[in-house]
């Protein structure tokens, strides 16, 4: 509790401090001109003390790590028992492309996969469709059907490996295409290990990469998370993601509340649909940014995780404490990355990563210093995993849990933030909550003025990039870019056309079907996904029927 007498002596200090050293200091020495902003445009004082934090409760505020309200961790003994997972982001042209960088990262070091799909993919076109011309493969890896998961997973050992899929609205269908194709391999579900990203109410808010609307959209998610709660208990079904948000342009505190605005939507679906708390809220998890302000991004993680305990236990009334945890992997910021000279990016992602880390995260992925030019080539991804290798094995940052607990700016920062994004929960359930927001175009308003206050300041020289605005130079680009197999497209659209000509059209025709049957009414889609992906349907095929039954979305125009 705050002792208020050592309080006010403190202040008197303070005072006399101001008056006497850095009054004098100022005149002599004035401070820069620089505007002491964070990257979400907060400012930053000069000093920060316990007057700050005047009813700072070392156990309700932080407590131990691993114990309510995991402000300082969610295990214990954090980096010190396990590293972070080191999960490099991969994908590009064709399955056997990405197949090979995906064994050449596990010769590295890498300890899980996590697969980048390309647009036609994401938008639930196959390769060879009209809508796919000229994307194949620009973004990620194609995949069309089991055929093309079957040689993207070939030689991967999927019962020790676990793996992140970047997949959204048809998350269901390439979750499918990987559940068999395990089978095929000889590992049951019950045995795999993964992340589906599977965040629908995202792509809405900031990353536009949807396809039905929203209400049979969250129809998916919640039979998603049914059916991994029985079926794929090992697996996280959903990862609710700010990435994508912050990408957008968000603030920090905007990125914290929309994210766990969209959780908690999650989990009332899930309630509504019978479910029992405790049965899928421990296979939550979520997916942050990491950008380039240290330590607002430190306390952006601190605040989520507090956050999401108190919401877990005291309004959705979870018992099991698993429930109240955050798992969360984090991404360096790839709209930090700059063009002009790519190397320096390097020093960007490492700062980045570093926050990661300190601020508590599970899994972890670094950017390429060449993704703002193209997908990352295998020297710059090895670097950008490197990176990761040297802050686990040499920095010392991992020896001890939560080393910047106490900073009087880092707990400041963190109950900033925090009332911030309660204060941003307010304003969404004043409009009627996440669905009549999106509907009402409010979180894509708010990321928009972020975004364009952002770029203000960057074309004020308020803030400074450096390589762009800062200590330009003009030199020729240096640095190997990935080149893809040219070939690569007319391979994948001929695989396509022989996955047609070999499979049983009747068990393709009755399989979707029954699909659209199962879309049409209430049972749980993914069994009849499952068996569609297993006749070998395409993912146009199926995601057709589900276009069929539940229209395609179109983004209202707001004025």
């Amino acid at each position: 509790m705050p002792d208020h007498k050592k309080l006010e002596l403190l202040r008197q200090a303070l005072q006399e401090w101001e008056e006497n050293s850095l009054k004098k200091t100022l005149a002599d020495m004035p401070e820069r001109q620089d505007s002491f902003i964070t990257t979400s445009s907060e400012p930053v004082e000069r000093l920060y003390t316990p007057l700050d934090l005047p009813d700072f409760d070392y156990q309700t505020d932080l407590g131990f790590p691993g114990e309510y309200p995991y402000t300082r961790g969610v295990h214990p003994t954090l980096h010190r028992g396990k590293l972070w997972t080191m999960r490099m982001f991969a994908g590009f042209g064709t399955a056997e492309e990405t197949n090979a960088r995906f064994r050449y990262l596990l010769e590295q070091g890498q300890t899980g996969l996590s697969i980048a799909f390309d647009l036609p993919t994401l938008m639930g076109h196959d390769s060879n469709a009209p809508e796919a011309e000229g994307e194949f493969g620009k973004c990620g890896v194609a995949v069309s059907s089991l055929k093309d998961m079957e040689i993207l997973l070939d030689g991967i050992p999927l019962d020790k490996v676990s793996t992140s899929m970047t997949i959204n609205s048809p998350a269901a269908i390439i979750w499918a295409m990987y559940i068999a194709a395990a089978e095929k391999q000889g590992v049951p579900p019950g045995s795999l290990r993964g992340t589906t990203q599977n965040d629908i109410l995202k792509e809405y808010i900031a990353q536009k990469e949807y396809i039905f609307p929203p209400e049979p959209s969250m129809r998916l998610v919640v039979d998603t998370i049914e059916f991994g709660t029985t079926t794929v208990p090992q697996w996280n079904t959903i990862s609710i993601s700010g990435y994508h948000i912050r990408e957008a342009g968000s603030t920090a505190a905007q990125e914290l509340a929309f994210t766990l605005a969209d959780g908690m939507e999650y989990v009332r679906w899930a309630l509504e649909r019978g479910m029992d708390i405790d049965s899928f809220a421990p296979r939550l998890s979520f997916f942050f940014n990491a950008h380039n302000d240290f330590f607002e991004e430190i306390a952006k993680y601190r605040a989520a995780r507090r956050m999401w305990a108190h919401e877990m236990r005291h309004t959705f009334g979870a018992k099991s404490e698993r429930s109240w945890l955050m798992r969360f992997h984090t991404q360096t910021a790839g709209v930090s990355l700059t063009a002009q000279q790519p190397e320096i990016n390097i020093v960007r992602v490492a700062i980045q990563a570093l926050a990661a880390v300190l601020g508590g995260t599970q899994s972890l992925h670094t950017n390429s210093m060449d993704e703002a030019l193209a997908l990352p080539s295998q020297h710059a991804a090895t670097i950008a995993l490197r990176t990761q290798q040297i802050i686990a094995e040499e920095s010392g940052v991992a020896n001890t849990v939560d080393p910047l607990a106490g900073s009087y700016f880092l707990e400041a920062t963190t109950r900033r933030i925090e009332a911030q994004a309660y204060d941003y929960f307010r304003r969404i359930n004043d409009l009627g909550g996440v669905l009549p927001a999106i509907d009402k175009g409010f979180f894509q308003g708010e990321i928009s003025d972020a975004a364009y206050r952002y770029q203000r300041e960057i074309d004020q020289g308020l803030r400074k990039i450096v390589g762009v605005n800062a200590y330009a130079e003009d030199k020729p680009l240096t640095i190997p870019l990935l080149e893809m197999d040219p070939k690569g497209y007319a391979r994948q659209v001929q695989r396509l056309k022989t996955v047609r000509e070999m499979r049983d059209a009747g068990r393709v025709g009755q399989a979707l079907d029954r699909l659209r049957i199962a879309c049409a009414g209430t049972e749980n889609s993914m069994p009849y996904i499952l068996e569609a992906v297993r006749a070998y349907a395409t993912l146009s095929e199926i995601i057709g029927v589900m276009k069929t039954e539940f229209g395609i979305y179109q983004e209202p125009t707001w004025i």
